[in-house]
Parts: C-alpha cells; structure tokens; sequence
C-alpha cells in the first residue's frame, strides 16, 4: 500500500527553500517517486513597531520592523522502503 509523506519546509531566506525544493525534487526523479509540489503557502509577516526615542522626550519617531516567513508544502508519494 503506496503512503505519502508531506515535507513542510519553512524558512525567511526564499532562495534558500527554493534551494531545498529543488534538491529533493532531484532526489525524487533519481528514486523515482511521484511528487506533488512544491506547493506554496501564504508567507506570513511578522512586523514590530518601536519607537526610537528611549525615554519618551522629543517627537515620536517609530522603526518599523518586518520579517517574512515563507512556506512550502511537498507531497511524496512512496513506500516505506524507498522512504529509508
């Protein structure tokens, strides 16, 4: 009975995790398993606002502050011996 694992990659650097969709996308050709993805799913942004002045006084100036956080989804279709 064919199982199915799902590899969900996560990662701030977006060339990095296309790197690694890549390369097991390459292992699954050279196995020949079938493989669904990779499957983008919504980034998600983390964002903190600051304000600059540390004691209060003078005008209000803010930092704005963002990082994103990417998210692959890949589908492997294979048996528990091709998975070792």
């Amino acid at each position: 009975m064919p199982q199915k694992a799902r590899i969900k990659i996560v990662s701030t650097d977006i060339n990095k995790i296309n790197q690694v969709c890549q390369y097991i996308k390459d292992i699954a050709e050279k196995t020949g398993v079938v493989m669904r993805g990779p499957i983008p799913l919504p980034t998600k942004r983390l964002r903190v606002t600051t304000r600059r002045s540390p004691d209060g006084e003078g005008t209000e100036t803010w930092d704005r502050f963002e990082i994103r956080v990417h998210k692959r989804l890949i589908d492997l279709g294979i048996d528990e011996r091709a998975l070792r």
